[in-house]
């Protein structure tokens, strides 16, 4: 009797793609994993390994390497696809559109080539909810008009392009709001190469010393404290969702292709986070409010009720979560995967 498909994860070592392979595998599905490593780490797949009690095969392999790409499917027999490889930090995008375009346009172009001759049939996408750009409608819902205000988000819209014109395959495009905390072993969590492009690790490295203040961009938005709302999902709620939808996709007719919302259709202020934050792990954050952000906007929160009817999801996790989580990982890992292993 012929093994089940495998399932391919692209950025697999990073943030996101490693909580997404803990459930897989958790689940009983066999996969493999590609990464170059330069917003992930090996470290973090071994972490995966240890969680999971499950073999994990993992390769280090760009996704503009067609050639190893080709060499590495003829090698395994590719049923479903989860891509989440690419640069992801907004304002650099800004400063090297170029770079963004070359790495997630076209590498994700190469990927899809590469996988022409695969007995693929599911392909989820790792897209974000930046496509909507300074979206006015509150709650945003899918029907949204796409107006991406930087080059990542850009490039979030044209892969989606792209893969509306796989016309054999069975396509979800989760479109991401603000994925925080950490896998609740203290073992995974985000671990920022450098200056953090989110809120929750600037909130733990400032909690633990490693930074003095967390810098507020602005507390007179028209908001109930004045700071900023988004909506903050449990990462491991996200790594669910990509389990569900797999699962819906089998069900489709080939050609179809979904936009989907993952959030929690909630709209959480930077100040309530902070002090949730403060409360739940008994800690103090020092804080300042700074100007506002230039390209910030007020409010942004999902309406994630096509994912509830579609696939069969919805978070689950509380905000008091994401911060015992987070915190867990932040002092159990102080260096992130450069720390020694706490196990």
């Amino acid at each position: 009797m012929a093994a089940a498909p495998e399932i391919l994860v692209t950025g697999g070592a990073g943030y996101i793609g490693s909580h997404v392979l803990v459930a897989l595998l958790a689940a009983g599905y066999r996969c493999v994993c590609i990464d170059n490593y330069s917003n992930g780490s090996p470290a973090a797949l071994a972490r995966v390994r240890e969680i999971a009690r499950n073999p994990l095969e993992a390769y280090e392999v760009d996704i503009r390497d067609f050639d190893n790409l080709r060499s590495i499917f003829a090698r395994h027999s590719i049923g479903s696809v989860i891509h989440m490889a690419g640069l992801k930090a907004v304002g650099e995008s800004v400063r090297n559109p170029q770079l963004y375009h070359d790495n997630n346009v076209e590498g994700t172009r190469t990927l899809l080539a590469a996988l022409q001759e695969s007995p693929v049939r599911n392909f989820v996408f790792s897209s974000s909810a930046t496509v909507y750009g300074a979206a006015t409608k509150m709650p945003i819902d899918e029907s949204a008009p796409l107006a991406p205000e930087s080059p990542y988000g850009e490039n979030k819209a044209e892969i989606e392009r792209l893969l509306a014109a796989c016309t054999s395959w069975r396509v979800a495009n989760l479109r991401y709001f603000n994925p925080v905390g950490a896998h609740p072993s203290g073992l995974m969590g985000e671990d920022p190469a450098g200056t953090p492009n989110n809120l929750m690790p600037f909130v733990c490295q400032t909690a633990s010393g490693r930074r003095e203040e967390l810098s507020i961009f602005g507390n007179d938005y028209p908001t109930p404290d004045g700071t900023g709302v988004r909506d903050y999902i449990h990462v491991m709620d996200l790594a669910d969702g990509h389990l569900a939808a797999l699962g819906a996709l089998e069900s489709m007719p080939e050609g179809t292709v979904e936009a989907i919302n993952l959030g929690t259709s909630k709209g959480v202020s930077v100040l309530e986070l902070v002090e949730s934050f403060e409360r739940v792990n008994r800690v103090k954050v020092k804080r300042r409010i700074a100007p506002r952000r230039e390209g910030d906007v007020a409010i942004c929160y999902a309406d994630a009720s096509r994912a509830r009817r579609l696939l069969g999801w919805t978070a689950t996790r509380t905000l008091e979560d994401m911060c015992r989580d987070a915190w867990k990982w932040q002092r159990r890992n102080p260096e992130g995967y450069r720390s020694a292993s706490p196990s």
